[in-house]
């Protein structure tokens, strides 16, 4: 007569057997190691910023880019996306574009201009790693307009942010932006995660910016006129006065020249300006080098 032991072995051979064959898994207790079970065990998930550095590398243009960052970025627990050159919003020649944000913000940030005073990509300037938008007050000093800006975000359905910038020397500066829609609250677990996803992002970008020098940016005839004045040496209360405008007005002419072309200084401004003919030497020289 079989002993209590052989018929204990025998019943866990028996359960082995059925257990790698498929047959029912749940009914035993405890699971056991065998290759064939394993085998038809899930995989463990990888990290999103592993996972999104692959496809971000894999990416062979803007649009495998932007669909990757799209659904990492709905992973990550967020709404909205934007992975831009700041300067894309004046000019889109040969700089870098992806959002997908309502499409009625999107038009309103180009059509009235906020790209200058834009209090994002201010901040992003005064960042080496990632911020949300709840520190923007800590990185810039908020006015009236910049407000005003994160004001029309909310009205078009935009929440709390995280942005994580990049500034190359030599490079247009640019960042990458997770929103959530308003009323949502910002997934502060995930952080982290998204900082490694929006670098592996830009890094992207950077690899995929179309070829080629940018187009000269458009410029309004009065923003013009601001510049040319610069290159002068006038303060915004002097130009104001030349040209018979508030100095508040004077100075959001000026930003938005600067922004247009990236600049971080008025110095570098006219530089610019110089280079793509929108003043002449004869304009910042006056005859004798006599200024004022």
């Amino acid at each position: 007569m079989p002993s209590a032991r052989f018929k204990y072995i025998h019943l866990l051979l028996t359960c082995f057997r059925r257990i790698a064959g498929g047959q029912d898994k749940g009914s035993w207790p405890f699971e056991l190691e065998s290759e064939a079970f394993l085998a038809r065990r899930p995989s463990v998930v990888r990290p999103i910023g592993d996972r999104f550095a692959e496809a971000a590398e894999a990416s062979t243009d803007l649009v495998e880019l932007g669909a990757a960052l799209s659904d990492a970025t709905l992973e990550l627990g967020f709404h909205h996306f934007a992975l831009l050159d700041h300067a894309s919003l004046c000019t889109g020649a040969g700089l870098v574009r992806i959002d997908n944000y309502p499409q009625a913000w999107a038009s309103e940030i180009v059509e009235f201009g906020y790209a200058g005073d834009d209090p994002v990509h201010l901040a992003s300037r005064r960042s080496a790693i990632g911020f949300s938008w709840r520190e923007l007050g800590t990185l810039v000093r908020l006015d009236r307009r910049q407000k005003a800006i994160l004001s029309r975000s909310r009205h078009h359905g935009l929440g709390e942010g995280f942005t994580v910038p990049a500034n190359i020397q030599g490079e247009p500066s640019a960042s990458c932006s997770f929103v959530v829609r308003r009323g949502f609250e910002l997934p502060e677990a995930r952080l982290n995660s998204a900082q490694l996803v929006g670098v592996h992002a830009l890094r992207a970008a950077r690899r995929l910016r179309p070829a080629g020098v940018a187009a000269r940016p458009r410029l309004s005839r009065r923003e013009v006129e601001c510049l040319r004045l610069v290159a002068q040496g006038k303060t915004d209360w002097e130009i104001a006065r030349i040209l018979g405008i508030s100095t508040h007005t004077a100075r959001q002419y000026l930003k938005r020249a600067r922004a247009a072309y990236d600049a971080v200084s008025r110095s570098q401004l006219v530089v610019y300006a110089l280079r793509d003919s929108w003043i002449a030497f004869e304009d910042a020289i006056p005859p004798f080098g006599r200024m004022g």
